[in-house]
């Protein structure tokens, strides 16, 4: 072989000419292989690409027996190319013969060969194919010609991610890229959705793969390295980034990355070779990216995402990318695939086209679970390897019930989860017809159904599942998806429509609970170490005086003749409901003051989320018209389960004696009283835990609109009292082994009661 200094810039500027030129797909790959082999003085190129069958087919070669194309075949980890494709990483042989990995192949003719170079054809990290040279005489590839190689196989495996190879493949047979995948996950919210893949944070597409001005690409490397650096530098740098801790460690590995040397001089070494510096930054991303994925060390596969990260804030400042595809881009049926994500950025999204959600992390309580069930869709969960495997624009089944996610799926399987959604579509419509009939258990108990909201676009539901009214109105869902703070007139304007809409049905609105996890995006609060333990909710609002007296302002005023039911999220004292009540009744005399009409009925109410009420539940009952229980916080609060942390969501049972006997306690009080109590939460919305709520003593409960029909059908085959005297005494019982969650399950069975 010839020196190759300038080698690949010659040749990666034929490849572009070739890709240009309007050839079929197989003309196209012989003269690439051929352009190859000439350019490095090869004997042999061959391209080998995987199928979705496992199997790595030779799908183009120069030098070896041309009647082999598309016969000659090796499992992915066999023979020498098999196991490029399974490592991910390049062979460089003298003999390749004398390898113990080497495989005959008598079609090809290869025997005669004996140096080998064989690299994969890598893109995300994914293993596309192989591309081989090889030379009758014994010799050690130089590393320069390695990585001349590596860069035409980033080019191939741009040419098999276009699904251009799809005309030549045989019937019946798919490429790799293609291949269905089912990956399990957790189910988070029910439901069944088909569509086709949206990226939350796609993948950038770098399509100037080849450079025209070396010293010009690499000056643009280093500018926006530098730009990097600086932004990583500035976030440590701030006062709100405590000196340890998890987020710490993250922008310090990050900063490793930044300026490490060996990273850097690969990605000038790319350039120099011909590509962009994007096209370099996605090569060396893939191949780091290829190796990292099969460490064994979990430590160092977590920074395998650090490090993809990284790598995706360079390429964004290579490219100026935008993040999000317009509305216009958005398909009408689209699955939105993260791996994390905010409500108020599930909510950027155009609502009507969104058909599922899979999430890579998160928890079934956390927020954007609940507004995506509150939005009716399908959400899994924990769905490992989602976000490397899928494409934009693949098709994709998500299974809610099962928590399973179905990429690609093949034909048959999308039929059956077809007519899956046509059976649920005739359940729902069986749910439906259950809307007018009153909500009573066989033994008489009357119970109020009631629905969570938090957008305009909620309440159609309220006519259409029956629901009794509006049991909690998250108010921050406005102030989470405006661009700037909504100005009082609007929030006025907002609150008369939500009660226009509710046409008499009672609407509990919850005063602004934003912080922890809730960010607004022009509303910035310093960084905190457990900011669901921190400022936000009535804490935030005590604070600010202001926002909390504009928003009652609004309220009062969108509710002049009517009734308005207002309640305060995490509230800790029963000090603070005063404080609330002095501001609320400030706000009420300056309106009749102005003349201003003022609601007819104004109801005061707390939510109990933090466990501290438990010890003033008497006093509690004393200052408000009513309490709501959010199960949700209060679970996490009492059993110190963080609910956006999957390892540690589902360690403890909402249904296990500890927290029922809580949340019997609170009926208990309220009863004593004479205050009423509803709840609020997950628990509400599933019939097995609704029934044990029933079984405690609650008698209003508040839910996703999508439960009500499957409430309602459970309690009207419930005997509440007979539960009840099933249920207590469990509870009360110390010795027996029993768990409620399986007695309620052998009882639901004993009396037909469907769940």
């Amino acid at each position: 072989m010839r020196d190759l200094s300038a080698g690949p810039r010659v040749l990666l500027k034929r490849l572009r000419e070739l890709m240009a030129e309007p050839l079929d797909p197989q003309e196209r790959l012989d003269r690439i292989v051929r352009q190859i082999a000439q350019n490095m003085v090869a004997e042999v190129c061959s391209v080998y690409v995987l199928r979705s069958d496992g199997i790595l087919e030779l799908y183009a070669t120069e030098g070896l027996n041309k009647d082999a194309v598309h016969l000659a075949q090796l499992q992915m980890g066999q023979g020498l190319v098999g196991t490029i494709a399974a490592s991910a990483q390049p062979l460089n042989l003298s003999d390749a013969q004398a390898h113990p990995a080497f495989t005959y192949l008598p079609e090809t003719g290869e025997e005669i060969y004996h140096s080998f170079l064989g690299v994969p054809i890598l893109r995300t990290g994914r293993s596309l194919g192989v591309l081989v040279v090889q030379n009758r005489t014994s010799r050690v590839y130089r590393d320069d010609e390695v990585e001349a190689l590596e860069t035409v196989a980033m080019v191939l495996a741009e040419i098999i991610a276009t699904g251009e190879l799809k005309k030549i493949t045989r019937p019946g047979l798919e490429l790799d890229l293609s291949r269905p995948v089912s990956i399990e996950g957790a189910s988070f919210g029910e439901g069944a959705g088909l569509g086709y893949v949206v990226l939350h944070e796609p993948r950038i597409v770098v399509t100037n793969l080849l450079n025209e001005d070396t010293d010009h690409e690499l000056s643009r490397l280093a500018e926006a390295l530098g730009s990097l650096r600086i932004s990583i530098d500035d976030m440590l740098s701030r006062r709100d980034v405590s000196m340890e801790g998890e987020h710490r460690a993250v922008l310090e590995a990050y900063r490793m990355f930044a300026h490490d040397r060996g990273w850097v001089r690969k990605l000038e070494e790319a350039i120099r070779n011909g590509l962009t510096a994007e096209a370099a930054v996605e090569r060396v991303q893939s191949e780091t990216k290829a190796r990292m994925m099969r460490l064994t060390d979990p430590y160092l596969r977590e920074r395998m995402h650090d490090f993809d990260d990284l790598a995706n804030r360079l390429l964004r400042q290579l490219t100026g990318y935008s993040l999000r595809p317009s509305n216009a881009d958005f398909p009408a049926d689209s699955i939105v695939v993260a791996r994390a994500m905010g409500a108020a950025e599930l909510l950027d999204y155009p609502r009507e086209n969104i058909r599922g959600l899979v999430l890579e992390e998160g928890a079934v309580t956390s927020h954007v679970v609940i507004v995506a069930r509150t939005m009716g869709i399908p959400v899994v969960g924990q769905a490992t390897g989602a976000v490397a495997l899928a494409e934009n624009g693949d098709a994709v089944i998500v299974d809610g019930d099962e928590g399973r996610v179905h990429l690609r799926p093949m034909v048959d399987l999308q039929r059956a989860y077809e007519e899956k959604v046509r059976l649920r579509a005739r359940r729902q419509a069986q749910f439906r017809s259950l809307r007018d009939v009153p909500p009573l258990t066989q033994d008489g108990q009357r119970i109020r159904l009631q629905m969570n909201a938090g957008l305009m676009v909620d309440l159609p539901h309220l006519a259409e599942s029956g629901a009794e009214g509006i049991g909690l109105f998250r108010t921050e869902l406005q102030f989470m998806i405006a661009s700037t703070m909504p100005k009082m007139e609007d929030q006025e304007a907002f609150y008369r429509n939500v009660l226009k809409q509710a046409a008499g049905k009672p609407v509990t609105f919850r005063t602004l609970d934003i912080g922890g996890d809730k960010v607004v995006p022009y509303f910035r609060a310093a960084e905190e170490e457990n900011p669901a333990l921190g400022w936000r909710a009535i804490r935030l609002s005590l604070d600010r005086p202001g926002l909390l007296r504009t928003q009652l302002r609004a309220l009062l005023r969108a509710a002049a003749g009517l009734e308005l039911r207002l309640m305060l999220p995490m509230v800790t004292e029963v000090a603070e409901l005063k404080a609330v009540r002095e501001l609320l009744q400030k706000e009420v005399q300056r309106q009749s003051k102005m003349g201003e009409k003022l609601p007819r009925k104004l109801q005061f109410g707390a939510m109990l989320e933090v466990p501290s009420l438990l010890w003033q539940l008497d006093e509690l009952m004393e200052e408000v018209d009513f309490v709501s229980v959010g199960s949700n916080d209060l679970f996490q609060f009492t059993m110190a389960v963080d609910r956006g942390n999957a390892r540690v969501a589902d360690r403890f049972d909402v249904l296990g004696k500890p927290f029922l006997r809580m949340l019997r306690e609170i009926v208990r009080a309220g009863e004593r009283n004479g205050t009423s109590v509803t709840l609020c939460g997950e628990m509400a919305s599933k019939p097995l835990s609704a029934m044990a709520l029933l079984g405690i003593g609650f008698r209003s409960v508040s839910m996703s609109p999508t439960a009500v029909g499957p409430i309602k059908a459970m309690l009207l085959a419930l005997d509440a009292g007979k539960l009840a005297a099933t249920l207590n005494p469990l509870l009360d019982d110390r010795q027996s082994s029993l768990s409620p969650r399986q007695m309620l399950i052998d009882f639901a069975e004993a009396h037909s009661i469907p769940l």
